[in-house]
């Protein structure tokens, strides 16, 4: 009867842990509760990570069960660190460009060279940018759209992917492409896309997969999978969406493998704070 009843409970539990789609990995430690960036080293199977505003500057390493191996010291502020990124020289990549307000006028992006990876503290070198189309800092209500939480790495540029803090349009993303290059530059306006109204729609991090052949953004609701475009135009083609089930904070997704994402949350309201896998095949 003992065995039947510690069964049963063992049931309500995982029936309790219901993250959908998403396979969890493992717990992030509580030195990671607010993580909104994540990128996967292809050579070790480790995954570098880093918390957003308010927090330290440090890259965490982490093993695929969340557990941190290693702390790199940023000498940068963190204004607002949203996501990360990396190139084929395994140079890293910080988007300080995180916009709450739409007033922001040091938008930059901080790379860390690769020789610093294996170091306790990494010098960065800056790369600046702006809007072409925000005039006001900040706009009126209705035009603020220069948020911005994701980004990638792609043939020598950076693709960045704005968030909407508009009423009723929180689900818009604008595209823009900058060098990725030392220098102050003026991004360039791609595209854009409508992923729904609601705050739980909005763009919250995004990735390539290896082969160049996907692009994914992500949101607490959903992920879109983007494939078959034309060029860098990466809305246009086909687009599948993966709905989540597990509604949390999500803020950082990347490609492990051309059909594998790690995903991750923060730590809210008594929930999330793992690192997740999921097949997008």
């Amino acid at each position: 009867m003992k065995k039947v009843a510690v069964l049963f409970g063992l049931l309500i539990l995982f029936s309790c842990q219901n993250f959908g789609q998403l396979k969890i990995l493992g717990d992030l430690p509580s030195d990671l509760k607010e993580v909104s960036g994540v990128e996967f080293v292809s050579s070790s199977n480790l995954i570098w990570v880093h918390n957003d505003g308010g927090n330290s500057s440090k890259l965490y390493l982490v093993s695929e069960k969340g557990k941190i191996i290693k702390v790199v010291d940023v000498k940068a502020k963190n204004h607002d660190w949203e996501d990360l990124t990396s190139d084929n020289k395994g140079n890293l990549y910080i988007g300080d460009f995180g916009n709450n307000r739409n007033r922001r006028k040091n938008l930059r992006i901080l790379k860390v060279d690769q020789q610093y990876l294996t170091t306790n503290s990494a010098e960065v070198t800056k790369i600046e940018f702006s809007y072409p189309n925000q005039k006001k800092f900040p706009p009126k209500k209705k035009n603020r759209f220069f948020d911005t939480e994701s980004f990638f790495y792609f043939k020598n540029n950076f693709y960045i992917f704005t968030k909407s803090r508009v009423k009723n349009k929180f689900g818009k993303t604008f595209l823009y492409k900058i060098p990725a290059q030392k220098g102050k530059h003026v991004a360039e306006l791609i595209g854009e896309y409508d992923n729904c109204e609601d705050n739980d729609c909005w763009i919250t991090s995004a990735d390539i997969s290896p082969n160049g052949d996907k692009v994914v953004l992500l949101s607490q609701q959903n992920i879109l999978v983007f494939s078959n475009f034309r060029g860098d135009n990466f809305f246009s083609g086909d687009i599948k969406e993966i709905k989540l089930s597990y509604r949390s904070q999500k803020e950082g997704v990347c490609f492990k493998d051309n059909n594998t994402l790690l995903v991750t949350d923060e730590f809210a309201r008594n929930s999330g704070g793992n690192l997740y896998e999921l097949s997008i095949e």
